[in-house]
């Protein structure tokens, strides 16, 4: 994020007060810069908890004045250059600050009680990260449409806990895909509801389906056309937080093409089950029934190259998410090889270890640069397709093979849950594997 939006105008969307509960920001140590960031930020942040009922919500239908808001396209520069800009780099320090000061904290908590704790949900509402994909036009805090910023922030909040953050951010892709795919008039009903002063308490990209070798291009969820209407017959496995959710992204076949939904918690014929998995247990997981459910056919989202798109960015997301995990798995084994003695000198010694954290080092940095290079080319508005594609494959082959590795390396620590990374090695199985949930 660079020109037009500058720093202190994007930290006062961020809501700061939430960070310097924690502790503060690395961007923010130099005294000067923090006092006058800090005289800006007298408002807090917009958004708060909300604990209404997920079907209590009404969704009141708008007109859209003009044509949809879009982040306008990141400029370019034609030089090769990792380094990123000021408001990426602040956004992705507000995000270490979370993730060190409560998602690393919350992480055991949240993966026993399987659920994200209130004063999480909250602390993260406030803090607003969940409106990185949403136009500073539309109340958001994106003033350039950039994937980059997207995976920077998810590899942030990964590194705290891959499942705390799904199940933030699954509603920060709902926001996201709205304000990439949707209409004036579909911004306008839904948007405020997460940009206002009482959000939805969680909204969910619903991609994934139970069947065998699922292909997210040709989902068994349909949708047929009824008048103004469209009727919708289908299950979605694994939604994100399912059960508190008050406003679902599904995918569905209609009329021979794969395309995406928006339908509302309340809606007749839309059951929620419980769906729990072996990973991603903060998220909550649940399933989606959907039984003759009948929307009206202005609740479709984009078209189907959107369809397209999302699967994309979703995969993307995850490949971020892997890579953060995967560097809190390098940061606690390196540490412990060398702390950790046998028969007289540090583990780390030995040539058989020092060679397994080399490969974790190797692969995780192959990892977050075919990220990076994947979110590139989406802001530069190229066809993206073989570099997410690169991603994917990185994140299927390697991140369980560190997670694995990690758990070799601690021995018996590795298998309990008085160390994360039992957790970590269970969530990580689930990023090159699953579909939707989270985008950017």
């Amino acid at each position: 994020m660079r020109g037009r939006v500058s720093t202190a105008s994007t930290l006062q969307r961020l809501g700061l007060r939430a960070v310097g509960r924690l502790g503060g920001l690395r961007a923010l140590a130099d005294p000067e810069r923090r006092r006058a960031v800090e005289g800006l930020l007298r408002r807090g942040a917009q958004a708060g908890y909300s604990a209404q009922v997920a079907a209590g919500r009404a969704f009141v239908k708008r007109h859209g004045s003009g044509g949809p808001a879009r982040p306008s396209p990141a400029p370019r520069g034609g030089i090769f250059d990792l380094t990123p800009t000021e408001d990426q780099a602040m956004l992705r320090d507000a995000a270490a600050a979370f993730a060190d000061g409560v998602l690393r904290e919350a992480g055991r908590e949240a993966d026993d009680s399987r659920g994200i704790p209130a004063a999480v949900a909250e602390a993260a509402a406030e803090l607003g990260l969940t409106l990185i994909g949403v136009p500073a036009a539309l109340d958001g805090i994106a003033e350039e449409a950039s994937a980059v910023t997207g995976a920077l922030v998810l590899e942030e909040l990964a590194r705290g806990d891959l499942s705390l953050a799904v199940a933030i951010m699954g509603t920060a892709s709902v926001a996201t895909a709205i304000a990439l795919y949707g209409s004036a008039d579909q911004q306008a009903t839904y948007l405020p509801h997460f940009t206002g002063e009482a959000p939805v308490r969680a909204a969910a990209l619903a991609l994934q389906e139970p069947q065998p070798l699922f292909d997210p291009l040709a989902p068994r969820t349909v949708a047929v056309r009824d008048g103004e209407h469209l009727v919708l017959d289908g299950t979605k496995a694994l939604v994100a937080r399912a059960v508190d959710a008050e406003l679902f992204v599904v995918s569905a076949l209609l009329d021979g093409e794969a395309r995406l939904v928006i339908v509302e918690a309340s809606s007749t014929g839309l059951m929620v089950e419980d769906d729990p998995a072996m990973g991603l247990r903060a998220a909550h997981t649940g399933r989606l029934r959907l039984e003759s459910v009948r929307v009206p056919a202005g609740n479709l989202l984009g078209s189907a190259a959107d369809h397209l798109d999302a699967i994309r960015r979703s995969r993307l997301a995850w490949a971020a998410l892997a890579v953060g995990t995967s560097q809190a798995v390098l940061d606690q084994v390196r540490d412990y090889v060398v702390e950790r003695t046998a028969f007289g000198e540090p583990i780390g010694h030995r040539q058989a270890v020092a060679f397994t954290v080399a490969d974790i080092a190797i692969e995780l940095d192959g990892l977050r640069l075919a990220t990076w290079r994947a979110a590139a080319r989406l802001d530069a508005g190229k066809d993206a397709a073989e570099e997410v594609a690169i991603a994917r494959e990185l994140t299927r082959a390697y991140a369980v093979q560190i997670g694995s590795h990690a758990v070799q390396l601690l021995g018996g620590h590795g298998f309990v849950k008085e160390f994360d990374n039992e957790r970590w090695y269970r969530d990580l199985r689930a990023t090159g594997a699953l579909e939707g949930m989270v985008l950017i």
